[in-house]
């Protein structure tokens, strides 16, 4: 493998199939040198057999450490074991009006998601459920009002950064005011930049100040922003808006490129290109391995051919780098017996049910 593939592979978080990491997987991994992993239900089936899944992941990966993640937003986004404390969805905690507790419960996630290797959380999110119609986030957001997303969303980045869980604010610039599901086909937003500012924007700007580690694209086409292409695609809404206007330094993944809204009308290969090129440093791609090779050598032919310079390669390189460098290092491996004593504890519990308590007292004094 030459040197800009092993940097190239760098960019990708990749899903597999398995709980295990079969000889096949270490050595998929050891060939295309991804950046990052990302975990899914399929993966994972206790406590111990994911405290093995993630040592060996680290293990068999030439660049350890890696970036490992999951969405465990809570709720119905919700990726772990029964035995995890697995809190309510996000609306649960808008409806208790306290950012005290969405703190505590980032934090006890990211608590038991660092015992068993877990090292990044695709959370918060920062959608405004500002659209009753919307299929697709609803419960997952904090609410209907910027202001009560951004003081949640801050919290909750807050919860896990501190206990040195990677945050991944999403879906930017706003997916709360679709009437389509993105994973099914591609949402069209026709708002104005004047309500994009005012509804959308507010909780990743907030979130950037306070310094959220990376952040994740929409894949929603914003027609006041770039009347051609999905977020994710498009350099007027990563480079300029969220680089340039933003200020936003940070690692930018992808939604999974594997999503209707991307793979109905672009090939993966010309997707990933396309993200790097608008100025996302990280494609996901969360299942097909055919995919991933794929979207690789469709990122090496761009390099080689200068699609891609080296200037802008290297900028990806640098922000991947520093962000595992501040939350990953030092390195060390996860142990069963340290597992056991943080996943679904006796206080971690406890706080699970003050959640419930809080929002059922709101509800009737609300009612």
């Amino acid at each position: 493998m030459t040197i800009a593939q092993d940097h190239i592979g760098q960019l990708f978080m990749i899903g597999f199939d398995g709980t295990t990491v079969s000889a096949d997987l270490a050595s998929f991994i050891k060939e295309c040198q991804p950046g990052g992993i990302i975990l899914f239900a399929r993966n994972l089936e206790s406590t111990e057999q994911i405290v093995d899944l993630t040592n060996n992941l680290q293990r068999c990966s030439p660049h350890s450490p890696l970036l490992i993640s999951i969405d465990q937003e809570g709720g119905r986004v919700s990726r772990l074991p029964k035995e995890f404390t697995i809190f309510p969805p996000c609306d649960v905690l808008g409806q208790c009006h306290s950012s005290e507790l969405a703190y505590a419960a980032a934090a006890t996630t990211a608590k038991e998601l660092a015992a068993v290797g877990i090292n990044m959380n695709m959370s918060p999110v920062l959608d405004v459920n500002s659209n009753p119609s919307n299929p697709v986030i609803g419960d997952r957001a904090f609410g209907a009002t910027p202001d009560l997303v951004s003081e949640l969303g801050l919290a909750t980045v807050g919860g896990l950064q501190d206990n040195r869980v990677v945050a991944c604010g999403k879906h930017f610039p706003g997916h709360g005011d679709t009437t389509s599901d993105s994973h099914k086909e591609l949402p069209v937003v026709t708002a104005s930049r004047d309500r994009l500012e005012r509804i959308e924007f507010p909780p990743f700007r907030r979130a950037i100040d306070s310094g959220v580690a990376t952040m994740m694209t929409a894949h929603v086409q914003y027609q006041a922003l770039d009347a051609q292409r999905p977020a994710t695609l498009s350099p007027a809404i990563i480079s300029k808006l969220l680089r340039q206007e933003l200020y936003y330094d940070g690692v930018v993944l992808t939604d999974d490129l594997e999503m209707h809204a991307i793979i109905d009308h672009y090939g993966v290969g010309d997707a990933a290109v396309l993200a790097i090129q608008a100025g996302c440093d990280m494609p996901l791609i969360c299942k097909d391995r055919n995919r991933v090779i794929t979207a690789m050598q469709a990122v090496t032919k761009a390099v080689t051919g200068s699609d891609i310079s080296p200037q802008r390669l290297a900028q990806s390189l640098a922000r991947i780098r520093r962000l595992k460098d501040r939350y990953l290092l030092p390195y060390r491996p996860v142990t069963i017996s340290d597992a056991r004593l943080a996943v679904g504890c006796r206080s971690h519990r406890a706080l699970l049910r003050s959640i419930h308590q809080t929002r059922e007292r709101v509800v009737k004094a609300e009612a």
